[in-house]
């Protein structure tokens, strides 16, 4: 079986570390990807895809990385489920990195 994700896209907010209950750092980063497509208008549509980095990987992409920076992420998809304020069972689906690439990054941004 094989469950991996590859993506390039660019970072919609500056990632922000925190640390759990256990002490782990955790990231959780949207990336904006265009499709390699034209809709019917003749626009490219972007999917927004929510990624949780963690421990060293969170660090580093907080650190160096800022929105609109583009990066690489490999890893793999995870469903969650979770309930709502009306106690309806909502899913989700995220990509957890194993991996992250800076593709472009300006160190003098903060």
């Amino acid at each position: 079986m094989l469950n991996q994700v590859v993506l390039v896209g660019r970072l919609t907010d500056d990632p922000k570390v925190i640390i759990t209950e256990k002490n782990n750092k955790r990231t959780a980063i949207n990336i904006a990807v265009q499709r390699a497509f034209k809709n019917s208008e003749g626009f490219y549509e972007t999917d927004f895809i929510r990624c949780i980095l963690w421990n060293a990987i969170a660090a580093n992409t907080s650190e160096y990385c800022h929105k609109g920076d583009l990066v690489g992420i490999k890893g793999r998809l995870q469903n969650s489920e979770y309930l709502d304020k009306e106690n309806t069972k909502r899913y989700i689906t995220e990509v957890i990195a194993d991996k992250v690439t800076f593709l472009s990054s300006d160190k003098t941004k903060k």
